[in-house]
């Protein structure tokens, strides 16, 4: 039996994708967790050698330690929970304000969605340091939300809002909003809204129509779009740290710390190791539901 042959123009096109995954994944992965199974060393790079050769012999040294040492100090424990409910939290959120929007737009005309998905990506187009920072301004004591909420009589005194959680989950949202409301639309779309006035011609109310019809139909949308704010959020690092207060304990804060003013770069690669870990549970069932999708689809 003849093994059919590889084209070779279809070779380089399969081919350019994996190198870029090489390049740019694969090879920076494996960088991360060798540096995570050195030891710490007052050296330039700050740790130990993996590989040793001494003696014409080649002695290879793995330093288990640093995952060792992750598991017994709570201060990570805590770090990953943070960020794991800042997380959800946010994509919850993210996912109540973005469906409606999305809706909106999947039922708009034709002509003035682009306008709407414009309006909803324009955002995103300025760089996050001016956005962050802008926000900075809106929720400080003297900022803008608390001079319009004191001149409407609303508060006597300045609320705090900057530097805490909530500040936090407002700075995410307005971030990511964008990333749920893509999905969404993408999916909402392409729905036949014919199935709606059958089922209204059965008896079924607008509502319920909704809910069994529109609402399953759109399982793909909500788990791509919640993907796509959960799992970059679990790492955020520059929102947590201008708007977030010393409770705001999230693990892109302490992976900063642990680089940069710790210098102790085998734990901080460690830590980015077992984050990566976390986060491929919700990225394989996220490839699963997308397989499993396309199946019915096909």
């Amino acid at each position: 039996m003849k093994l059919p042959r590889l084209i070779p123009g279809r070779f380089w096109v399969i081919s350019i994708p994996y190198l870029w995954l090489f390049l740019f994944f694969l090879a920076p992965f494996a960088l991360v967790l060798k540096i995570s199974l050195s030891q710490a060393a007052v050296a330039i790079p700050p740790y130990e050698p993996v590989l040793q050769y001494v003696e014409q012999t080649l002695n290879i040294v793995l330093n288990f330690g640093n995952y060792i040492f992750l598991s017994q100090d709570p201060l990570y424990y805590s770090a990953y929970l943070g960020s794991i409910r800042i997380a959800l939290i946010s994509t919850l959120i993210c996912l109540f304000l973005g469906y409606p929007m999305a809706y909106a737009i999947a039922r708009a005309p034709r002509e003035r969605q682009l306008v709407f998905l414009l309006l909803i990506m324009m955002p995103t187009w300025t760089a996050i340091l001016i956005r962050v920072y802008a926000w900075m301004g809106i929720l400080s004591t003297n900022g803008l939300l608390n001079s319009a909420l004191m001149s409407l009589g609303i508060i006597s005194t300045p609320m705090q809002i900057l530097n805490t959680n909530t500040a936090v989950y407002i700075g995410i949202v307005y971030a990511y909003l964008p990333f749920m409301v893509l999905p969404l639309f993408a999916n909402l779309v392409k729905h036949d809204h014919t199935l709606l006035e059958a089922a209204m011609d059965l008896g079924a109310g607008r509502i319920k129509a909704f809910w069994t019809i529109t609402v399953p139909l759109s399982k793909s949308g909500i788990v791509a779009g919640s993907m796509l704010v959960f799992i970059p959020v679990v790492g955020e690092f520059v929102i947590p740290e201008l708007l977030g207060g010393p409770e705001t304990l999230m693990i892109g804060k302490v992976l900063w710390q642990e680089f940069f003013n710790n210098r102790d770069w085998p734990v901080a690669s460690a830590l980015a190791i077992v984050m990566l870990g976390i986060l491929l549970i919700p990225i394989i069932l996220f490839h699963y539901n997308q397989s499993k999708a396309m199946e019915k689809n096909a």
